[in-house]
């Protein structure tokens, strides 16, 4: 692959607890793990769903990243203000394994 198709940058976030500064409770959060990484990003498809009368947009999207042995399965990426969901593994490239990872990520239906 070459580096000029890694030309997005995009965020990773996992979730955490943190303590509401209020009242001590612990609550949910998404924190920023590693941003401003080069990736290519490719639209795949969209669709349209409609459940209990509220009509909602997904779309389905390929990123490319250099290896990072890091990422999980239960992260987000934030990319030009869009959440996008992982869906499943991370798949590495077929020659070495070790160099890219194909992520699939879904927007529109998250949860925050």
């Amino acid at each position: 692959m070459r580096a000029g198709r890694l030309r997005h940058r995009i965020e990773f976030q996992a979730k955490a607890m943190v303590q509401n500064p209020e009242n001590g409770e612990m609550v949910p959060t998404w924190q920023s793990i590693r941003d401003k990484v080069p990736a290519a990003y490719e639209p795949l498809s969209s669709k349209d769903l409609f459940a209990a009368q509220a009509a909602q947009s997904q779309a389905t999207v390929r990123f490319v990243i250099r290896y990072w042995s890091g990422l999980l399965p239960t992260m987000r990426i934030l990319h030009r203000g869009k959440i996008y969901n992982l869906e499943g593994e991370p798949l590495p490239d077929r020659v070495s394994g070790l160099d890219y990872l194909t992520i699939l990520a879904k927007t529109g239906v998250n949860d925050g």
